[in-house]
C-alpha cells in the first residue's frame, strides 16, 4: 500500500515519504501547515489513491473526544420510557456511534481524517491517546469493548493554533507542509486550470509571491486563495501585460480573493499613497 500522489494533488517527495512511513508504522499522521496548503485534501487524495473509503471527523471548538467514540442519548430514553415505547428496554437503541467507532467497525481498511484537531480544547488530544494507540475503547453503558477489525489509516490535521501535548505528539508521525515554491505552485495551478496561458500564469505567480513577501501583512494569502484569484483572472480574461505593468505597492486586481482583512487592504492603500507622494 503505497501513496504516490494523484493527478489532482501535487505531493512532493517528503510528503509522500511521510504518508507511507505513517502507514508502515501504523501510527497517526499529524499534518501541520498554513491554512489552505492542502492538509484536508491530502486525506481525501490518500483515500482516492489507495481505493479506500474516507471517514471525516471535522473538529470544532465545542467538540469533545467522547463524541468520536459514541454518545448515549439519555434524554431520548427518558422520553420513550414516559411514552411506554418498547425501544427503551434495549439501551443500544440510544447509543450513537461516533466517527472512530465507524472506522473501527468497518470490515475493511479506511482512511480516518480528524480535521483541525487544534480547534478543540487542549485536553481533546490527550483524551484520544489510548483509543488511537490501542485501537479500542469500552462502551460502559453496554459493557462491550469495540476493537478495530482492520486498523485504519489515521490522518490528523492542525493549523498550529495551539500546541499539542507531548504525549500525543510521541504517538504520531509528523509532517509540516511547507508553502509551495513558484514551480510547485505553477504545477498545482495547471492541475486545476489545464491550458492556462503560460504568460498569465507566470505574471500572476510573480505578483502573488510579491504580495506574500510584503512586510507587515497580517495574513499572507494561501494556496487556495491563489487558486481562487487566478480563476478570477482567467474568467475576466485579464491580460498578462496588465499584471506586469501594475505597481507592486498598489492594491492587486480582484484583491478580495487574496486579502482577507481590512488591515492588509489599508497597508496597500498607505503604500500606494506614499509612493504617489514621492513621485510628486
Amino acid at each position: 500500500m503505497q501513496f504516490t500522489g494523484t493527478e489532482h494533488y501535487i505531493a512532493d517527495k517528503d510528503l509522500m515519504v511521510a504518508v507511507n512511513a505513517a502507514i508502515r508504522l501504523e501510527r497517526p499522521l499529524l499534518v501541520k501547515g498554513e491554512p489552505g496548503t492542502g492538509k484536508t485534501e491530502l486525506a481525501r487524495q490518500v483515500a482516492e489513491s489507495l481505493g479506500l473509503r474516507l471517514i471525516e471527523w471535522n473538529v470544532k471548538s465545542t467538540t469533545k473526544a467522547q463524541q468520536g467514540l459514541y454518545e448515549y442519548d439519555a434524554v431520548s430514553r427518558l422520553r420513550d420510557s414516559q411514552l411506554g415505547d418498547e425501544r427503551v428496554h434495549d439501551i443500544k437503541n440510544y447509543i450513537r456511534k461516533g466517527k472512530l467507532w465507524e472506522a473501527f467497525d468497518s470490515g475493511e481498511k479506511v482512511v480516518l481524517l480528524i480535521d483541525e484537531i487544534d480547534k478543540a480544547d487542549i485536553e481533546f488530544p490527550n483524551d484520544l491517546l489510548q483509543e488511537l494507540d490501542r485501537m479500542e475503547f469500552h462502551v460502559y453503558e453496554t459493557n462491550e469493548t469495540v476493537k478495530a477489525k482492520v486498523r485504519p489509516i489515521v490522518i490528523i490535521t492542525s493549523n498550529n493554533e495551539k500546541e499539542l501535548p507531548d504525549a500525543f505528539l510521541r504517538r504520531c508521525f509528523f509532517h509540516y507542509i511547507r508553502f509551495p515554491d513558484a514551480d510547485t505552485l505553477a504545477r498545482i495551478v495547471e492541475v486545476h486550470y489545464p491550458g492556462i496561458k503560460k504568460r498569465l500564469l507566470s505574471e500572476a505567480l510573480s505578483r502573488f509571491f510579491e504580495i506574500r513577501d510584503m512586510s507587515g501583512l497580517k495574513k499572507k494569502p494561501s494556496t487556495s486563495e491563489a487558486l481562487d484569484w487566478i480563476r478570477l483572472l482567467v474568467a475576466d480574461d485579464v491580460e498578462p501585460e496588465t499584471l506586469a505593468a501594475s505597481d507592486k505597492n498598489a492594491l492587486p486586481k480582484l484583491h478580495g480573493a487574496l486579502l482577507k482583512n481590512e488591515q492588509d487592504v489599508h497597508l496597500f492603500e498607505r503604500l500606494a499613497f506614499m509612493a504617489r507622494r514621492e513621485m510628486r
